[in-house]
Order: C-alpha cells, then sequence, then structure tokens
C-alpha cells in the first residue's frame, strides 16, 4: 500500500475526493511475499489455497534493474525468482495468463536478426552453447563459501560478487548482470512451462509517462535519469555513444497498457507468446536529440545548486569510443590530480580529500562509461 499515496494516484484521487480510499481497498488486496522464495515466501496455507483456486492472471515485474548489481541477488531475483513465479502459476487452477515483464535486451549482443530456439534444445537465447544455470549457481555458491571462509568484509564482499556477475555476463556474451540473468530467468520459463499460457513482454529503456494518468510521471531514478541529473548538475561534460545511434525509449504509461493488453491477448492458449515493447521502429531517436533536447531544457530550466545558484550547462561532447572516452577524461582532469598531488606533496598533504574524491569520480565515470 506503499504506492497508494504516491503522486501516481493524483488524478484518481481528485476525481474520487473522498471516496478515493475505500475505491483502493475494494480493488486492491496487498499480500506480503517474495518472488526468491518457494510459493512466494507465503507463509499462510489459507491464504496460498485460496489464491491458487481464485488467480486468473499474473503480472510478474519483480526484479533488480542494477546493471552491476551482485550477482547472488541478481540470480535469486531475476533468475530464480522467475522460475518461483512460475511454479506459483502452475498450482493456480484458473490461471488464464502468466504475464512475465522481461527485457527487450535478453539476446545479448548480437546485432542483426537473433533467431530465438528453444532452451531445451540446448542454445540460449544468444546462441551460446555451454550456458548452464545450475552450474552459475554452483559458482555463486562456492564463491561466496571462499569470501566469507577469509572473513572478508562485507564491503569487499559486495564489490566481488558484483565483479563476478559482470564477468560471468561478458564471459556468455551479455552486456551485463541485468540483462544476463533476465535472460536465463526466461529460459527456465519457456524450460519448465509446458503448455502453460505464458506471455514475455521485452520494454525497451523505460521513461516517464507521456499520458497517463499524466505527463512527465516517474517513479525512482532509472538508467537513462542518471545521466539527464548528471547533465543537468553539470558533472557529464560528455557522452560516450555512437551518433548515429537510435536509442529506444518507451514511456512507463505505453509499457503498463501492453501489459494489460498482454494479459488477455494471449489467455487460455497452451503456448508462449513473446512481445517487444518499444518505440524505435516507429518512431526513431537518435542520441544526438536527446542530447540537443537536455541542453534546450537545462538550459531554460537551471538545476540550482547547494548554494542556492543556477548550474550553467554547457552542449555536452559525444565521443564514440571508449579509448576517445579515456583520452578526454585524462586531458581534461588528469593534470588537475597531478597539481594536486603536487600541492599535498609541498603542504603536507592538506588537499589529500580534494585529491581522493576527484581521483574517486574519475574512477565512477570510467567504470560507469564501461557499464553503459
Amino acid at each position: 500500500m506503499e504506492m497508494i499515496p504516491k503522486e501516481v494516484f493524483k488524478v484518481l484521487r481528485e476525481k474520487l475526493g473522498a471516496g478515493f480510499d475505500d475505491f483502493v481497498l475494494e480493488k486492491i488486496v496487498p499480500i506480503a511475499g517474495d518472488t526468491t522464495c518457494e510459493n512466494l515466501g507465503i507463509e499462510d496455507s489459507d491464504l496460498r489455497d485460496e489464491l491458487w483456486r481464485e488467480v486468473d492472471i499474473i503480472v510478474n515485474t519483480a526484479a533488480t534493474i542494477k546493471f552491476d548489481e551482485r550477482y547472488d541477488v541478481a540470480l535469486g531475483t531475476n533468475t530464480m525468482g522467475a522460475k518461483n513465479v512460475l511454479h506459483f502459476a502452475k498450482k493456480c487452477l484458473k490461471l488464464q495468463n502468466l504475464v512475465h515483464v522481461s527485457t527487450a535486451y535478453v539476446c545479448g549482443e548480437k546485432s542483426g536478426l537473433v533467431l530465438e530456439k528453444a532452451f531445451e534444445m540446448g542454445e540460449t537465447l544468444n546462441g551460446t552453447l555451454d550456458l548452464d544455470i545450475e552450474h552459475e549457481r554452483k559458482v555463486v555458491r562456492e564463491t561466496l563459501d571462499d569470501l566469507r571462509a577469509q572473513g572478508v568484509t562485507k564491503e569487499f564482499e559486495r564489490t566481488a560478487m558484483k565483479e563476478l556477475g559482470l564477468q560471468r555476463a561478458r564471459q556468455y556474451g551479455w552486456p551485463n548482470t541485468y540483462a544476463f540473468t533476465k535472460a536465463m530467468g526466461e529460459m527456465l520459463i519457456g524450460l519448465l512451462r509446458v503448455d502453460l499460457p505464458v506471455t514475455i513482454l521485452r520494454p525497451t529503456i523505460i521513461t516517464s509517462t507521456i499520458r497517463e494518468p499524466f505527463p512527465g510521471w516517474t517513479e525512482g531514478i532509472s538508467h537513462i535519469d542518471r545521466f539527464l541529473i548528471g547533465y543537468g548538475k553539470g558533472k557529464l561534460p560528455c557522452i560516450l555513444a555512437d551518433p548515429a545511434l537510435d536509442i529506444d525509449l518507451i514511456p512507463g504509461d505505453m509499457v503498463a497498457n501492453a501489459m494489460v493488453v498482454a494479459s488477455v491477448l494471449n489467455a487460455n492458449q497452451p503456448s508462449q507468446y513473446i512481445c517487444h515493447v518499444s518505440t524505435s521502429f516507429r518512431k526513431p531517436l537518435k542520441i544526438l536529440k536527446v542530447r540537443d533536447c537536455g541542453y534546450e531544457y537545462f538550459s531554460k530550466n537551471s538545476w540550482i545548486n547547494e548554494h542556492g545558484k543556477p548550474i550553467k550547462v554547457t552542449l555536452p561532447v559525444i565521443l564514440s569510443s571508449m579509448e576517445s572516452f579515456r583520452v578526454y577524461i585524462s586531458i581534461r582532469y588528469l593534470p588537475i590530480l597531478k597539481v594536486l598531488q603536487l600541492l599535498n606533496a609541498v603542504f603536507c598533504q592538506y588537499w589529500q580529500g580534494l585529491y581522493k574524491d576527484l581521483n574517486g569520480k574519475i574512477r565512477l565515470v570510467l567504470r560507469l562509461g564501461e557499464l553503459y
């Protein structure tokens, strides 16, 4: 019920007035659960039995969307979580459809036409032949056991598990842990669903709403939002991207509408239906257009810094390769680091805090460039 007070419901709240709360309580019954657990973590047996008797449509949006999430967390939520939801759905006597919300990037980094084959045929969504999900779970368990036997800190463990996820993803042809674990979740659904009606929705990069309930609503900060906010704050003078690239952004309300349609489109069919929810075919958007729109917006609506002063933005430089990105960062920031090093040597590390802060930001920017 944490969502009910949110701004997304303000239109409905204004329309219904004092009757809003009663209306919501008639429509929604919140149940605590956890998709990483068997039976979705619902311990009340009577409640489970009621759900298995009455539920006819399940929409699974549970996921961790961090590109560099800890591998154990991402595997538990995005992969095994999908399996747990599927097993729960199989017990629902009236089930008409299981709608699983995935991502358009589950096929990895291949270009052109990518033919999908059933997982039981031994191929993954991106054509890799030797991926074994049970082996990946074993890798996670053994790595965690080894780290904890060494007595490492929680921070060291977190970093190691993040790096493990990225390493395993790239080994098998996916760009990041998120896309990799979402792909494995889809594979398990395809392997285990038998004749259960399943619809898989694959949205691209979800952004704020375009129409409903009103333009511009969003909750939290997504990956694309981080770049826009960073640019507005004057922290991103450059963009690492192909200028000719079509960046596929899809408004959140369009994805929600597609979920509603998908819930009935393949209902009661003993098959799996896959639907991509994207915009670039009909409404292609160039990265240069995104840059120009961002510049125009923040030039007119400046971000106000902690001192109450507007931040002036410049038109960001487009860098088309990681090599040119590193060179740009080196030319722009490394001389400052060298000066700070010299000053610290002369003045007994007086500026050491500033040096560490800037050095950390440079490392972060380079990591984000590689990650995104």
